[in-house]
């Protein structure tokens, strides 16, 4: 008897190995179906109008409910007794009295009568742009996404705001992967439209410190020109930014030029008047800049010929007439905050050094700098091209 017991184990176990033919799951085909449902705005029961565009994205409540506590109680949950008896006005005896005794008449002509559109519910979303928001939905009802670095800071702080966590973890995951060279700019310019949620800032500090390590590569970027001008300040004033001062004039030419194009009041000496302070014309060679800076009649003749007499005899110059209009930084931080600024652009914070006696934002940087920074304001998102 006992000699049969190992067979039996055996056999038990080779039987638990097998696939449970009683079970079949086809997720990918209910994943594609959810997917269909929600682009039809006929089997659909609300419609988001977001953004300032107003663009309409459908969806299902019921799953929005069961997905999301958020969207349940923006959904279903009804105003409280109170607050509706606070509300409600005062009426007299004898017409409450009619009120009531029509009112079960009047809910089933009602009822008759409309039957689809008193179920089906718009809602305005202001917070995040369409694109982001459609994402949002897509994963809702299919319980996929495909993450991209234009959406990511979006779809990362639409899943925080709408208590979603599986999807903020799995965007801040994907974050340690996706943050290189062809991406840093788009990563930047999409900060700039959700500076002022919480997982934001995180991320931020990351791509930051990724850009002061390849500095060099990251300025020559053609992405670069499309970052709003306080955040092209912001990159150029961090001390620890490993790159050349020829490299850094030349980023900032590069980006005067993409504004200007598009700008032709504006001319390009003011533009790079922007810059001028956080570019140590020094030390750059003395035959670099009489060949390819001083020509260009960008650079005042008195930093030229103070950079060419400080390489000649440092102490010849005071430093202070290097870059005269410098802000000095002595033992400040340098990690990324948010401050607020109001700017005429419309946008309510903005990227600045942290700790720094400077505010770079949209307001500061010359004559130009609120015009200038017309070109990255809180939509500055939208123009990544190496996404």
């Amino acid at each position: 008897m006992s000699g049969n017991v190992p067979g039996m184990a055996e056999g038990a176990t080779a039987l638990s190995d097998e696939p449970d033919l009683n079970i079949f799951e086809n997720k990918s085909g209910l994943a594609e179906d959810m997917k269909f449902l929600a682009s039809m705005p006929e089997l659909c029961d609300v419609t988001f109008m977001v953004g300032e565009s107003r663009e309409p994205v459908c969806a299902v409540k019921a799953v929005l409910a069961a997905r999301s506590k958020v969207f349940h109680k923006m959904l279903y949950q009804a105003p409280s007794p109170q607050r509706r008896k606070d509300n409600a006005p005062k009426e007299n005896k004898l017409r409450l009295f009619l009120k009531r005794s029509s009112e079960p008449l009047l809910n089933l002509q009602n009822a008759a009568q409309q039957p689809a559109s008193a179920q089906h519910q718009t809602v305005h979303v202001e917070e995040f742009e369409p694109d982001v928001f459609r994402q949002l939905i897509e994963y809702i009802h299919t319980g996929c996404v495909t993450l991209q670095p234009r959406t990511l800071l979006g779809v990362m702080n639409a899943a925080d705001f709408y208590g979603l966590d599986e999807l903020r973890r799995a965007c801040a995951g994907f974050v340690q992967c996706c943050i290189n060279v062809d991406t840093v700019c788009a990563l930047l310019a999409s900060a700039e439209r959700y500076i002022q949620y919480k997982c934001t800032k995180n991320l931020v500090q990351k791509v930051l410190e990724f850009v002061d390590e390849h500095g060099n590569e990251v300025l020559n970027l053609g992405s670069f020109t499309l970052l709003p001008q306080h955040v092209v300040r912001l990159i150029l004033s961090r001390e620890d930014l490993r790159a050349d001062e020829f490299t850094k004039f030349q980023a900032a030419l590069m980006w005067g030029k993409k504004y200007c194009d598009s700008n032709s009041h504006i001319s390009l000496k003011e533009v790079i008047g922007n810059f001028i302070e956080f570019i140590q014309f020094h030390k750059i060679p003395a035959n670099v800049l009489m060949r390819e800076v001083h020509p260009l009649n960008l650079v005042s003749a008195s930093i030229i010929m103070n950079a060419l007499a400080y390489q000649a005899d440092p102490t010849s110059v005071d430093p202070g007439k290097l870059s005269p209009n410098r802000v000095r930084r002595s033992g400040q931080g340098r990690s990324m905050s948010v401050q607020s600024s109001l700017d005429p652009c419309g946008s309510n914070t903005t990227l600045s050094s942290s700790g720094s006696s400077e505010m770079i934002s949209s307001e500061g940087g010359g004559a130009s700098g609120g015009a200038a920074s017309n070109s990255g304001n809180k939509h500055s998102g939208t123009g990544s091209g190496n996404s």
